[in-house]
């Protein structure tokens, strides 16, 4: 017999729309944002560069600001190679000398008018159809020279003086993306060459930007066990440099300039790797991303709980009560309760909770409720919410804690409590002990 049912949806659809839907808040957050992207000269040579551009371009269409600043030194390199010519460096920056000013000038135009192409792609069936984004380069970075330094003459090397912030928020508020090149004008008509990362920090603060990007070769920092590292503040950034462990000099530089955007008033530098194919969405609109995340914020705290974070703890606990694990809570009982509860928010949404309620004796209290997202189990998440409800019992002069427990006992015997007859609860938890749950009875002296 035929079924005339239709086809279930095929899994790789189901997964497309659960992360169309998961990335809303974000696509909601980020709408009207300024955003400065630093994209390397390595990665404009990348064989993937075509899709960093459609990447960039979906972002200008969910009406995120861009100011997008490209490198080149690569290809000021490559130039110079080709005529059997070499540059000095002093602490990765290069001296340029009258030869080397026309390489970079000519490399650099050469990379602004590839990206400027690539943004005029329309073609049917691609990601840019019907897309019409205007790129406006012009004069917005004043520049001046390094000068001497220890001995070295940069010659035509400069810094960032200034950057032309409101002709900038013009462009980007008639939906302009701006593109600056590491290239600066000085008021006296002079042209230096500047380092990219330097230009993206410096506008990026300039401009108090929501968020700078460094598109580089890798990821982000790695630990010394190897491990990205999702989140780092500016101080321990720097600490890692100054033990150079860093160990690629390009990493190294968007490093140095994420710090120096992160400890100057711009909220979040991101590091990722422009290799990997669609890192930057994933990094916008996931909630762990895929590279280093500099800020002087907390992505992930531990806080008390506020009425509005009631459908974040119903969402959390509501399969461990359709399990059994957790005793089915009203949203009614939920909001009168709220005070009782613990969280740990990361980047805006509740991944865990527990709730401390305290007995009439003043001196023991129970500990209820605990949960974390089955994506966050393993960071030992549960043993910070545990010290975290502790610390504030023993401030409320709480000498002993109880819990009750179906199905994850061995958990809380790990934590110090040990088991105890129901028999010996406080009276008045004893009396609404439920004997069908049959939970167990533990306890744990502060």
């Amino acid at each position: 017999m035929t079924s005339n049912k239709p086809d279930p949806q095929p899994l790789q659809t189901r997964d497309h729309v659960a992360w169309f839907r998961n990335s809303s808040p974000y696509i909601n957050a980020h709408r009207g944002r300024t955003f400065v992207v630093m994209i390397s000269g390595e990665a404009v040579r990348a064989p993937g560069f075509q899709s960093t551009i459609h990447d960039l371009a979906l972002l200008n269409s969910l009406g995120i600001k861009l100011v997008l600043v490209h490198g080149a030194r690569p290809q000021i390199s490559e130039r110079l190679s080709a005529q059997n010519l070499h540059t000095q460096f002093d602490r990765h920056t290069r001296i340029t000398d009258p030869v080397a000013l026309e390489a970079a000038l000519g490399a650099v135009g050469a990379v602004r008018l590839r990206i400027e192409g690539l943004f005029s792609m329309g073609l049917a069936n691609s990601p840019m159809h019907r897309a019409s984004i205007q790129v406006v380069s012009g004069n917005f970075v004043i520049a001046k020279p390094v000068g001497v330094r220890d001995g070295f003459d940069y010659q035509h090397t400069g810094e960032v003086r200034r950057v032309q912030v409101e002709a900038i928020r013009r462009q980007l508020d008639n939906g302009n993306i701006v593109l600056l090149s590491p290239i600066g004008c000085s008021p006296t008509g002079e042209l230096f060459n500047l380092n990219s990362e330097e230009v993206a920090s410096t506008t990026a603060i300039a401009m108090k930007a929501d968020k700078i990007i460094y598109l580089g070769e890798d990821a982000g920092v790695v630990d010394a066990e190897g491990e990205l590292v999702r989140e780092i503040s500016p101080q321990q950034a720097g600490q890692l440099l100054a033990q150079e462990v860093v160990g690629n000099p390009n990493t190294e530089r968007q490093l140095t300039a994420a710090c120096h955007a992160a400890s100057n008033g711009v909220a979040r530098a991101h590091l990722i790797n422009f290799h990997e194919d669609g890192a930057l969405l994933r990094e916008l609109f996931t909630r762990d991303g895929c590279g280093t995340l500099v800020t002087q914020e907390s992505f992930e705290n531990i806080r008390s709980a506020y009425i509005e974070d009631v459908g974040g703890i119903l969402e959390l606990i509501a399969p461990l009560e359709d399990a059994g694990i957790l005793v089915r809570r009203s949203r009614e009982r939920l909001e009168a309760e709220i005070k009782r509860f613990t969280i740990i928010e990361r980047d805006g949404m509740v991944i865990g909770c527990a709730a401390l309620y305290p007995f009439d004796d003043g001196q023991s209290a129970e500990l209820a409720c605990v949960a974390v997202h089955p994506d966050y189990r393993n960071g030992e998440r549960g043993q910070q919410l545990l010290a975290h409800l502790e610390k504030r019992a023993r401030n409320q002069g709480v000498r002993t804690l109880y819990v009750l427990s179906t199905q994850t006992t061995h958990w809380f015997q790990e934590q110090g409590f040990s088991p105890m007859p129901v028999e010996e609860l406080p009276g008045e938890r004893k009396s609404m002990y439920n004997y069908q749950r049959n939970s167990k009875v533990f306890r744990k002296a502060l």
